[in-house]
């Protein structure tokens, strides 16, 4: 979706554009903005995804109805190890995205039959944890708020990068060819992006909502080490507590999974909604 001015002799008239593909065809939609950008563009921009993509939306909704149906199905006992399997298997991905060398089989031992692996200590005890604060994660429910978010980071890294654990970084960051806000500005974004979850948690499709925070949250980049993992914990936060399935980003995927994150903000949804379908129906 993109924003166009067009000139009539010494005027300028803005219009909304977005491309999608439907049963196989890419369509092109516009809508009138008006002589001035809107203020809130943000909002007309998802409503208007909305109004052109109807089925989009009902296609996500229909993944919510099903899980709700299948998991209300399940015995207690058998969602708690359908619990623990995933958190062992999105334990597994999201650290292995972050360098970590277990195995998905070496974290089902570790977690499971307490067997260390001879690999670096570091990475078995942020599986340990990781895999601990996923589950809390699960259970608890917690708001999202900036305290949430400096407690799973200092339960993560705790024990590994105890400098950093729980804190919010002092220092300028650069990540690849992106250069995350100062370090100053920090706290700042961060409590904008805590309103906007609270503020549009109702309004705003929970899959969009979830691929929303996690880009404006890799962008910020608040940590100093670990934002991709607290990234993809507020995500599923985000998606379990609306009663969606969560999404695994798989290790296998990682370069695309980036390349997506180099894109803008409408790009990166693009992405996130497209995988969480593909994983999903």
């Amino acid at each position: 979706m993109r924003i166009l001015i067009r000139k009539k002799g010494n005027r300028e008239y803005y219009y909304l554009q977005h491309s999608f593909r439907a049963k196989g065809k890419v369509i092109t939609r516009e809508k009138y903005l008006g002589k001035t950008l809107p203020k809130d563009i943000d909002k007309i921009k998802r409503d208007y995804k909305r109004e052109i993509q109807p089925d989009l939306y009902n296609r996500l909704e229909a993944i919510k109805k099903k899980f709700e149906k299948d998991w209300g199905k399940l015995p207690e006992s058998i969602k708690e190890k359908q619990k623990e399997e995933l958190a062992i298997t999105f334990t597994y991905h999201t650290n292995a995205i972050e360098g970590s060398t277990i195995s998905e089989a070496e974290v089902r031992g570790i977690i499971l039959d307490k067997i260390s692996p001879g690999k670096p200590l570091t990475d078995i005890k942020e599986a340990e944890a990781h895999y601990a604060v996923f589950l809390e994660m699960l259970e608890k429910g917690q708001p999202i708020v900036n305290d949430l978010l400096l407690e799973w980071h200092r339960k993560v890294f705790n024990q590994t990068k105890p400098e950093i654990a729980g804190k919010y970084r002092n220092y300028n960051v650069r990540v690849g060819s992106h250069i995350a806000p100062q370090h100053e500005e920090v706290n700042k974004l961060m409590n904008q992006l805590v309103t906007f979850i609270r503020k549009n948690k109702d309004d705003i499709n929970p899959v969009e909502l979830a691929a929303i925070v996690h880009y404006r949250f890799e962008k910020i980049h608040p940590f100093g080490d670990g934002n991709g993992r607290i990234g993809r914990l507020l995500m599923n936060q985000i998606l379990w507590f609306s009663a969606y399935p969560i999404l695994i980003i798989k290790y296998q995927n990682r370069n695309a999974y980036y390349t997506a994150l180099n894109r803008d903000e409408d790009g990166f949804i693009g992405y996130f909604i497209r995988q969480y379908l593909k994983v999903h129906e």
